[in-house]
């Protein structure tokens, strides 16, 4: 009992993994998500290419997921045909969900771009 118990408190201290940098933004450009770390660590890959892939050079390495969302409301798709007929072409970043995987298996979800905030 006492090895199961010693294994189960080992098993925790290394999923925690001290000193991981955790996700703390993630943003997509037309065809780079960049990811910020914790420690300051930015991070990019070439999403629009390889829309599910791990960044391993980004510290300890990271996973990544990018899920486009297809029919935006109509304010956006509005917007983002207005500056494509005047030759802006990806100059609006895809609105999308993106998953950022860490080394110890969790997953973090980031909307893109992020939200806006409404002050009180």
């Amino acid at each position: 009992m006492r090895k199961f118990l010693l294994c189960l408190a080992l098993a925790g201290c290394v999923s925690a993994m001290p000193g991981t940098p955790v996700p703390q933004a993630a943003r997509l450009s037309a065809d780079v998500l960049t990811l910020t770390l914790s420690d300051g660590t930015v991070c990019r890959a070439a999403w629009a290419q390889v829309p599910v892939g791990r960044m391993d050079t980004c510290g300890p390495g990271y996973g990544y997921a990018v899920r486009v969302i297809d029919n935006p409301n109509i304010l956006r798709q509005i917007w983002t045909e207005l500056t494509t007929a005047l030759g802006a072409e990806g100059a609006v970043a895809p609105l999308a969900e993106v998953v950022i995987t860490d080394p110890a298996g969790i997953d973090r979800v980031f909307s893109s771009p992020p939200p806006v905030e409404m002050g009180d």
